[in-house]
């Protein structure tokens, strides 16, 4: 279970899934002849020698002897992690030496670009909360509260102005937190869990979740889709502020048809 979990693991960091799995094997049974390791890892003997022999170009794994007792020897794991973090980031810091080169278009600032992910969600939420400097606005439901957590509280440690509209169980601390009192009327409205986060009112996020993670959203740098994100979030906090200091009022003239309040079509009582 161990090996399958890591094996796409490192076919991430740019190998092939023989070449991982070469070497995850050799691990438990160096040092081996090409004959062994290939019976341990069930690579065909047809494949196996050049599967090693990229292998040693790339310096995962060394060679003891020659003919027929040339074995062959995996770099220690912790070598290995190491050597492909330098690795890594020396790329990442050339490629953005490299990047800052080329002349860019301002006006690919106005595209939007559609998120179907939801690991690439959160990963995107993450990175801009990370770079956020002054301001956060933040709507959302807890499991993505939940998991936003630790990038939110670092960012108000760093001084970041954060306020949230929350949906059901509150999930965070950091900021000022606003609690939605009519979750299921707005789940049932838009067939999910809605996700809005705009930071520094420079780039914006918005996106729906459905309870099997699927999302239909889109981010940008356009600034009227980032004004459209901002007033919708700072429309439903206007409405907590009136919500939370006329409570009472509200639901003595609604009852229990309180979510007909959202009805834009009627202007009425409703008692």
């Amino acid at each position: 279970m161990v090996v399958n979990n890591i094996i796409p693991q490192i076919t991430a960091l740019g190998f092939s899934e023989y070449e991982a799995k070469a070497y995850v094997h050799l691990l438990s049974v160096q040092p081996a002849s090409a004959y062994e390791l290939s019976q341990a890892s069930g690579i065909p003997s047809s494949k196996i020698y050049e599967i090693l022999g990229r292998l040693v170009e790339k310096r995962v794994v060394f060679v003891e002897g020659e003919g027929r007792k040339k074995k062959y020897v995996g770099t220690p794991p912790e070598e290995f992690v190491e050597s492909r973090r330098r690795f890594f980031h020396r790329t990442f810091d050339s490629l953005e030496e490299g990047l800052k080169q080329l002349p860019v278009k301002v006006d690919d600032v106005s595209f939007i670009w559609n998120i179907t992910e939801y690991d690439f969600l959160i990963d995107k939420a993450e990175r801009m909360i990370e770079g956020a400097s002054e301001s956060l606005l933040l709507s959302t439901w807890p499991d993505e509260a939940g998991t936003l957590e630790p990038a939110l509280s670092q960012a108000e440690a760093r001084g970041v102005r954060i306020a949230t509209v929350h949906f059901g169980e509150i999930k965070t601390a950091a900021g000022r937190i606003f609690e939605h009192p009519i979750e299921d009327t707005l789940f049932e409205e838009k067939g999910g869990r809605g996700f809005v986060l705009v930071t520094d009112a420079t780039a914006a996020i918005v996106a729906t979740i459905t309870n099997t993670n699927r999302v239909e959203g889109a981010w940008s740098l356009n600034q009227g889709f980032i004004t459209l994100a901002e007033d919708y979030i700072k429309h439903d906090i206007y409405i907590m502020k009136i919500v939370h200091r006329f409570d009472e009022k509200l639901h003595s003239t609604f009852g229990d048809r309180y979510h007909h309040l959202r009805d834009i079509f009627n202007d009425d009582d409703l008692t």
